[in-house]
C-alpha cells in the first residue's frame, strides 16, 4: 500500500467518524425533542407551584427540553441553569434515577450531573456557564446574543410565569439603572450576563473547546441567587 493510499484511507476514516458523530447527535436531539415526560413528574412540580396551570407546565416542559438540548450542544462544557422552575423539574427528574440515566445516555450521550454553585471547579465557572447558556439558547432560537430582540424561552419563563424566587431577566438595563426589578432575587441584564444562577449541568468533562469557544468576564448589576441545588 502506497503512502497516498494510506493517507486516503485515513481521510475516509476521519470523514466516516465525523459523519457518524453528526448523525448520532441528530438522533440525540430528536430523542430530546420527542421525549415524553412522566405525568407523575409534572404533577410533582405542580404540587410545589400550585398556581401553575397545565398550559403553564407545557411551557415548563418545553423550556426543560431547551436546557437539555443546549447541554447536548455544549459538548461536555458546563451549562448553568437560567430558570428556577426548569431547575425544579430537572431536580425531580433526577429522582427517577433509572429513567434519568437512560434519558441522559440517549439524549446527551453521557450522564448530566446536577452541580451546585458551591461545588463548581472555580469562582468563574458559574459565570462562564450562564454566558454559555445564553449563547446556546439564543443560537437555538435564532436570536442574536449581542443584540437580541427577545429573550429565549429558557431565560424568559420564570418572569413570564411569575415564578416565586425565579431568575427574572430583562433584555437590557438601560431603563433600570439599578439593574434590578421587583424579583426577590434581583434582576438580570440579559445582554450583559455575568451573574450566575444557582446550579449547572456538567458531564464531568474537562474539555474546554467544544460547543462554543468564547469566554468573557463582564458582570451585570444583579445579585447572585446561588445555593439550594442538588448533589453531583
Amino acid at each position: 500500500m502506497t503512502i497516498l493510499s494510506i493517507l486516503l484511507f485515513i481521510i475516509i476514516i476521519i470523514f466516516l467518524i465525523h459523519f457518524w458523530e453528526k448523525e448520532q447527535q441528530k438522533r440525540q436531539l430528536r430523542f430530546i425533542e420527542n421525549y415524553k415526560f412522566s405525568p407523575v413528574l409534572i404533577k410533582r412540580v405542580q404540587a410545589q407551584h400550585d398556581y401553575l396551570t397545565d398550559k403553564d407546565m407545557k411551557k415548563v416542559v418545553e423550556a426543560t427540553r431547551d436546557y437539555f438540548y443546549i447541554c447536548n450542544q455544549a459538548k461536555g462544557k458546563m451549562v448553568a441553569m437560567p430558570s428556577e422552575i426548569v431547575d425544579v423539574l430537572w431536580h425531580e427528574f433526577i429522582l427517577f434515577t433509572r429513567e434519568y440515566q437512560l434519558f441522559c445516555q440517549k439524549g446527551i450521550g453521557r450522564f448530566l450531573h446536577h452541580t451546585p454553585t458551591e461545588a463548581m471547579k472555580s469562582p468563574t465557572s458559574a459565570q462562564d456557564g450562564i454566558k454559555r447558556a445564553w449563547r446556546l439558547a439564543c443560537a437555538k432560537e435564532g436570536i442574536d446574543p449581542k443584540h437580541p430582540n427577545r429573550l429565549p424561552l429558557l431565560f424568559a419563563i420564570d418572569k413570564e410565569l411569575n415564578i416565586k424566587g425565579g431568575f427574572k431577566y430583562q433584555l437590557n438595563c438601560k431603563g433600570d439603572p439599578t439593574g434590578t426589578n421587583s424579583s426577590s432575587c434581583g434582576g438580570y441584564c440579559a445582554t450583559d450576563i455575568g451573574c450566575a444562577s444557582g446550579c449547572g449541568g456538567d458531564s464531568g468533562s474537562s474539555s474546554d473547546n467544544g460547543g462554543d469557544s468564547s469566554s468573557d468576564s463582564s458582570s451585570c448589576g444583579g445579585s447572585s441567587c446561588g445555593g439550594g441545588c442538588g448533589g453531583d
